[in-house]
């Protein structure tokens, strides 16, 4: 029986794949990880690998663990973002590697080998572990993994006084969460990411009874998320590896959406992100807290 399994969104005319594969990936609500699929499942698999070091290998590495003897793995990347390093990182493991190059990707084709070596340690520094600069649990992939990004450390110093129910947009591993809870006046916050990832790691960072969380993409309409005292983010400004400016302008329409009226966004972004025009908008008062590291902060009230 064949069973087919593709990770990411390996471009068609790249790669291609059944429409009944086994969709898999981290970053989009309803599908599945690829840590559940079972060791020799697979006949083929198809990989957009991930730019990061260590999360591209431990995404190869689960792929060749749950292929069957000989199964086809055609793992792809673009040349600027891992894809020069795909073939020497195959070879690492034991694999022979046919190398194509089409469209500014590189493409890799090979079959697994009986005895594939490096899988356990690639999958163990790829995996969820305590992030030692953060003291957090945490995971390679996952945005700003290992440390305080200068962004959220701005907000940080001004997520201290909320109070009521609020939610943290772009959650992330729970870092700001966990500052935000640190007052008592806070009765409940909502940990939203869309990253399967932070979620799974931010359950084991932020024990708390007044949290609830949720993966989901915030370019749609949270489920069952209105009137609330006030929100937190920073948002993103990038999707797929390109400058996305209107991700930050979505997820501030979310939030005044979200906010019962009078209710405040406190937001840190890119200090070159235009975000005025849409806070305006969506908003009745902006105040700007500061700025610092190339960020910039603001508080809205609806």
């Amino acid at each position: 029986m064949k069973v087919e399994a593709v990770y990411g969104d390996p471009p068609l005319e790249l790669a291609d794949y059944g429409a009944d594969a086994v969709r898999l990936s981290p970053l989009h609500p309803g599908r599945g990880p690829i840590e559940d699929l079972a060791t020799a499942s697979l006949t083929r698999a198809v990989v957009l690998a991930p730019p990061g070091v260590l999360e591209r290998r431990y995404v190869l590495a689960h792929a060749l663990r749950a292929l069957q003897d000989g199964g086809e793995l055609v793992a792809l990347a673009p040349k600027d973002r891992g894809g020069s390093r795909l073939k020497k990182e195959l070879e690492g493991f034991g694999c022979a590697v046919i190398e194509t190059a089409k469209r500014h990707h590189r493409i890799c084709q090979v079959r697994r080998p009986p005895t594939p070596t490096g899988l356990d340690a690639a999958i163990a520094e790829g995996g969820r572990q305590i992030a030692k600069q953060l003291g957090l649990w945490s995971q390679p992939g996952v945005f700003s993994w290992d440390r305080v990004d200068p962004g959220t450390a701005l907000l940080l110093s001004h997520a201290g006084s909320l109070s009521g129910r609020g939610a943290d947009f772009g959650c992330g591993v729970g870092v700001l969460a966990l500052k935000v809870l640190a007052s008592p006046a806070v009765t409940g916050l909502a940990l939203i990411d869309i990253d399967a990832r932070a979620i799974a790691a931010a359950r084991r960072n932020v024990d708390d009874p007044r949290v609830t969380f949720l993966q989901h993409d915030l370019r749609t309409p949270p489920p069952g998320l209105a009137d609330l005292d006030f929100v937190v983010m920073n948002p993103p400004f990038h999707m797929a590896g390109a400058e996305d400016r209107s991700l930050g302008q979505t997820f501030i329409r979310r939030a005044a959406a979200a906010l019962r009226r009078g209710g405040v966004c406190r937001l840190v972004a890119n200090i070159g992100m235009p975000y005025e025009a849409v806070l305006a908008e969506c908003f009745s008062a902006v105040t700007p807290l500061g700025q610092g590291a190339g960020y910039k902060l603001f508080e809205a009230r609806k």
